[in-house]
C-alpha cells in the first residue's frame, strides 16, 4: 500500500486549513481572525465598523430603543470601558449614559478575567433580577465592539431578551435626546 498520497492530501489539507478559516471569518466579519478568540469574541481594535446582528441578541436602532422604554421596560446596559487600577475606575472626563442606564466598565472586553466575569454576571443578575428573560438593551458608543462582546456573552450565560443597541450614545445623542453623566457600578461590593 502507498501511503505517501495519503499524507499528501493531509499536508495539503493542513495548509489550506488557515485561509478556509481566515476566508470563512472574512465573510462573517469585516475585519481580520486575529481580531478574535477562539470563543469568537473581539479582542482588537475595538473601535472599528461593526457587523448587522450580534450573536444572541437583536440589533435595534434609536427609535426601537424609545418604544422599548415606553413599552418593556428594559435594562439599559453601558458597558463603555474605563481605565482600572487600584481598586478604582480611573475617570479624567465625565462619561455619559442614556437615562435610567447601570454603568459596567468593562465587560465588552473580549477576554475577562474571573474577577470582571463575576462583575459582569452579578450586574446582569441585579439589572434583570434574577429573571434570565427580561428585556436588557446593551450599548456603548457607536462603532464599539464592546457591546457586541458584551451580547454575545450575556447571551452564552442564559439571557434570552437582549437588545444592542450598536449606535449607542452617540446615536441617542445624535438624535437629540439627553444624555446622563453615568458613575460606574463599584467592582467589589
Amino acid at each position: 500500500m502507498n501511503v505517501l498520497p495519503y499524507w499528501t492530501g493531509v499536508v495539503l489539507a493542513l495548509i489550506a486549513a488557515p485561509h478556509a478559516i481566515e476566508s470563512a471569518q472574512a465573510d462573517a466579519w469585516p475585519d481580520n481572525a486575529e481580531y478574535f478568540s477562539w470563543d469568537g469574541y473581539r479582542v482588537l481594535h475595538y473601535r472599528s465598523p461593526t457587523p448587522n446582528h450580534a450573536e444572541g441578541g437583536q440589533r435595534i436602532n434609536t427609535a426601537q430603543v424609545r418604544t422599548l422604554m415606553k413599552n418593556r421596560s428594559p435594562a439599559l446596559l453601558n458597558v463603555q470601558p474605563v481605565a482600572w487600577q487600584h481598586g478604582i475606575f480611573l475617570q479624567t472626563a465625565p462619561h455619559y449614559q442614556l437615562p435610567g442606564s447601570t454603568w459596567l466598565p468593562n465587560v465588552g472586553q473580549g477576554e475577562l478575567t474571573d474577577r470582571w466575569r463575576e462583575y459582569f454576571q452579578r450586574g446582569l443578575h441585579d439589572l434583570s433580577q434574577g429573571n434570565r428573560h427580561h428585556p436588557i438593551v446593551v450599548y456603548c458608543t457607536a462603532d464599539c465592539w464592546m457591546s457586541w462582546n458584551a451580547v454575545k456573552r450575556a447571551a452564552t450565560w442564559g439571557y434570552t431578551q437582549l437588545y444592542w443597541y450598536a449606535e449607542g450614545i452617540d446615536g441617542w445623542q445624535q438624535a437629540g435626546y439627553t444624555l446622563d453623566v453615568a458613575v460606574p457600578v463599584a467592582l467589589e461590593k
